[in-house]
C-alpha cells in the first residue's frame, strides 16, 4: 500500500472505554492516541465503577505494545502492533501524541478542556501528515460536531462492532407471508414428534428469504403459525404452533393479546430457549410478559429456582449510591417497572399487598445491580434483564456469560428510548445481541408489534 493510502485514526476516550482493544481495529493503518485519553483513562481506571474495568483493559493493552524497551521517540513516531489472535489483519502503528506540547494557533479551539485538546491533535496531524488523510473516531455526537465545524475532514463513530446500517433491518423475529402460507406448498413432509407436529417444505417453494432458527413464521390469511426449527439449502423444518394455541396460552393469568404477544409468551415459557429478546415500543408488554413467564416457570411450573431481575442505573450501572439499605432496596428505584407488573398481576385479589409479599418470597424474587454481576454464576434461575438498549455490547457479554447451566435470560429493551450519550440505535449492544444470536438454537427474539397499554400511550407511540 502506498503511504499516501494509510491513514492516521485519532482516538477518543470513549472509543477505548466502549471497546479496550479498539487499536487493533483499524487494519493496515496507524494509530494516534493523545496524551490527553491516558490522563483520562487514569482518572477513571481507579473509580468503583464497572467502565473503570474497560479503562484498565484498555491501558493494559497500550502497555504490552508500548513498555519493554520502546524508547520515547519511538512512542512519538508509532510502533508496529505485534500479532494477536483474532486481529490478524491490524499491521499498522501505535503511537502516542505529547498534545500538551502543542502551541495553540488561531484555527484551533480553545485549549482548556479535553475534547478540544484531541481535536487540536487531530487538526495538527492533519495539517502535518497532508495529503495523509486523518481521522478522528469518537462516540461523542456533539464531538463530532465540534470537530466538523474546527476544520477536521473525516470524523467518524467507531463502528466495528455495528453489525447493520439501518435500524429498519434489525431482525424481528418473525416473518409474515401474505395470502395463505399453505397456498401452492405441494411438497409438504409432515411427521409428529411426540406432541409436536413438524413440517419440512422445500425452500424453493417458501421463498428466498433468509431464514433463521427460532424464526415465527405467520401468515394474513389463515391459522398458520410455525417457527423455523433448522433450515439448509434445500428445506425449512418448521415446527407447527398454530395462531389460536398461541393466542390461548396462559402464564400466572395473563394471555395473549395479540400475535406478536403469542409468540413472545411461546418463547419465554420453553424450557429449551435459554434467552429470549424482546424488544419494541413502550407499551407493548415486554416486562409484563417477562414477569408472568418468570413466575409461571418458578412458582406453577418449578421448572427454576428463583427470579432475579436488574437493569441499568441511569449512570449506566456503575453507582447504586451510598445511602443506607439493601442492594434489593437500593435497586427498588430503578425496578419500580417489575413492582408495577406485579400490582398488575395481583390486583385483583383480595390483599393485593400481601399477595405480592407472598409471591416475592415464593418465587425469590432479587433484585440485583448490574455492578455486582462480574464474577458470578447464576444457576437455574431466570434472569430478567430490563432496558438492555442502554447497554454496550460489552455489558451485555458479561450479563450473557454470567448465565450457568439450567439458567434462562431474558433481555427486553425499547430502542427508541435511549439514555446513553454514547450510544445509538444501532451501535446499542441489544441491537448487537439480536444480530449476533439469530442463528443459535438456543435463543429466540420478538418484536412486539403495537401497544396494548392503553388508547392514550398507543396514540402517544404513534402521533409524538
Amino acid at each position: 500500500m502506498e503511504q499516501d493510502d494509510k491513514k492516521w485514526f485519532v482516538l477518543d476516550t470513549n472509543v477505548l472505554l466502549h471497546e479496550p482493544l479498539a487499536i487493533y481495529s483499524f487494519k493496515e493503518h496507524d494509530v494516534v492516541v493523545p496524551m490527553t485519553v491516558l490522563e483520562e483513562l487514569d482518572q477513571i481506571k481507579d473509580r468503583k465503577r464497572d467502565v473503570s474495568r474497560d479503562a484498565r483493559v484498555a491501558i493494559r493493552a497500550l502497555e504490552d505494545i508500548l513498555g519493554g524497551k520502546t524508547t520515547p521517540e519511538e512512542i512519538i513516531n508509532g510502533v508496529k502492533l505485534p500479532k494477536r489472535e483474532g486481529h490478524g489483519d491490524a499491521v499498522g502503528s501505535l503511537s502516542i501524541f505529547p498534545d500538551h506540547q502543542l502551541e495553540f494557533t488561531q484555527a484551533s479551539l480553545p485549549g482548556d478542556n479535553n475534547d478540544n485538546r484531541i481535536i487540536n491533535t487531530a487538526l495538527h496531524l492533519q495539517t502535518l501528515h497532508a495529503p495523509r488523510k486523518v481521522v478522528l473516531v469518537t462516540k461523542d455526537i456533539n464531538m463530532r460536531l465540534k470537530a466538523k465545524g474546527a476544520g477536521i475532514t473525516q470524523v467518524e463513530d467507531y463502528r466495528t462492532d455495528q453489525l447493520i446500517d439501518d435500524i429498519r433491518f434489525l431482525a424481528k423475529g418473525f416473518h409474515q407471508f401474505g395470502g395463505d402460507f399453505w397456498a401452492r406448498k405441494e411438497h409438504v413432509a409432515t411427521e409428529g414428534q411426540g406432541r409436536h407436529t413438524v413440517h419440512k417444505i422445500p425452500l424453493a417453494e417458501v421463498g428466498n428469504e433468509n431464514f433463521y432458527t427460532n424464526q415465527y413464521l405467520i401468515d394474513e390469511d389463515s391459522n398458520f403459525c410455525g417457527r423455523v426449527l433448522s433450515n439448509d439449502t434445500q428445506e425449512l423444518e418448521i415446527l407447527d404452533l398454530g395462531r389460536d394455541r398461541l393466542l390461548h396460552l396462559d402464564a400466572w393469568g395473563i394471555r395473549p393479546k395479540n400475535i406478536y404477544q403469542g409468540m413472545a409468551l411461546q418463547a419465554l415459557l420453553d424450557p429449551d430457549i435459554d434467552l429470549v429478546i424482546l424488544t419494541g415500543p413502550a407499551g407493548c408488554g415486554k416486562t409484563l410478559l417477562a414477569m408472568a413467564a418468570a413466575l409461571e416457570m418458578v412458582v406453577e411450573r418449578g421448572l427454576y429456582d428463583k427470579v432475579i431481575v436488574t437493569r441499568n442505573t441511569p449512570e449506566i450501572a456503575e453507582s447504586i449510591g451510598f445511602l443506607p439499605g439493601t442492594e434489593e432496596e437500593k435497586m427498588a428505584p430503578w425496578l419500580a417497572a417489575i413492582t408495577d407488573t406485579l400490582e398488575v398481576l395481583h390486583k385483583n385479589d383480595v390483599n393485593p399487598t400481601g399477595s405480592m409479599n407472598y409471591i416475592m418470597d415464593k418465587a425469590n424474587i432479587q433484585f440485583k445491580s448490574i455492578n455486582f454481576m462480574r464474577g458470578r454464576s447464576i444457576q437455574n434461575s431466570v434472569v430478567l434483564l430490563d432496558e438492555c438498549q442502554n447497554l454496550t455490547a460489552s455489558q451485555i457479554k458479561t450479563m450473557i456469560t454470567r448465565m450457568g447451566e439450567g439458567t434462562k435470560l431474558i433481555c427486553s429493551g425499547n430502542l427508541a428510548q435511549i439514555d446513553s450519550n454514547y450510544l445509538t440505535a444501532v451501535t446499542s449492544g441489544l441491537t448487537y445481541i439480536v444480530e449476533r444470536f439469530k442463528n443459535f438454537e438456543g435463543s429466540a427474539n420478538v418484536y412486539l408489534n403495537g401497544v396494548v397499554r392503553s388508547r392514550l400511550a398507543e396514540f402517544a407511540e404513534e402521533n409524538l
